[in-house]
């Protein structure tokens, strides 16, 4: 028997390169984080254009990452049931691990309002003006709700083989993600504290920050799913790519919504002493 025959359903992915990529991407945004928090120049660069080249490479990243994994499935048909069955568990991990690292943000957030930190007499501390919950973040809470129910129609529409009506639903979850990264911008360049004025700003910042940064992920897989429901390329018995974006929109959503009830709501307006 030849060695090329293959005696399993499941797929052996050929070398690539893009793992190796995606850390290379983290590693930079990350180091132009660090340098942008401490407001110090990275090889004559300053301001917000440090992260820039840890973005590009990590759009770069999803974006070569996703052709090569759509070919699989769309032309090379190497995603059978048991494959398709592992990537759909390789999800439901990621989203797992996903709030685990959330639930750090939070726990540092309890900690300081509920009275465990000892330097903090009163939440929010004393000389912290907090932001309105029910003015741009509320604005938001409204945005990406709609957008949970736009995705979900786009997932309906492609249960029933209509590829081309979801994509215009996705095309609208992906313009409602756009609208909600903006008014977040807004939001951060009129805050009236900063990431380093203590530990509410700090806890604020991270928490809000990387839900940002995870709807922008989001917003980015879904335009994706976009082009490919343009082309007719999900099938109403097998869409993994456009399951997971759904998948992983909803739990973008699930966050904010503990985002706006605690850290903006509950225990980011009363002032609560210790």
């Amino acid at each position: 028997m030849s060695s090329d025959t293959q005696n399993h359903p499941f797929h052996m992915v050929d070398p690539s390169p893009w793992p190796a990529l995606g850390g290379l991407a983290g590693l930079t945004l990350a180091v132009g984080a660090v340098f942008f928090f401490h407001d110090e120049p990275l090889f004559g660069i300053n301001g917000i254009f440090k992260l820039v080249p840890g973005f590009v490479l990590l759009i770069l990243t999803m974006i070569l990452w996703w052709i090569d994994v759509v070919k699989e499935s769309v032309y090379q048909n190497v995603h059978s049931e048991e494959v398709s069955f592992g990537l759909r568990m390789g999800m439901v991990l990621f989203i797992a691990s996903e709030v685990m690292f959330f639930f750090a943000f939070f726990w540092a957030f309890f900690w300081g309002s509920l009275g465990a930190s000892p330097t903090t007499t009163q939440w929010p501390p004393e000389g912290i003006e907090v932001i309105d919950a029910w003015h741009l973040p509320f604005y938001n809470t409204v945005i990406l709700l709609t957008s949970g129910a736009t995705v979900s129609r786009a997932h309906l529409y492609i249960e029933a083989g209509k590829n081309k009506a979801a994509a215009d639903w996705i095309w609208a979850t992906v313009a409602l993600g756009v609208l909600f990264l903006g008014i977040q911008v807004y939001e951060y360049g009129h805050a009236p504290f900063g990431l380093t004025d203590g530990l509410y700003p700090s806890t604020f910042y991270l928490a809000t920050g990387f839900h940002g940064f995870h709807v922008f992920v989001g917003t980015t897989f879904l335009i994706v799913c976009g082009f490919r429901a343009s082309k007719q390329q999900f099938k109403a018995s097998k869409h993994i790519g456009f399951q997971s974006a759904a998948w992983y929109w909803h739990f973008v959503d699930v966050v904010w919504l503990f985002l706006f009830v605690w850290v903006y709501w509950l225990l980011g307006e009363p002032v609560r002493t210790f």
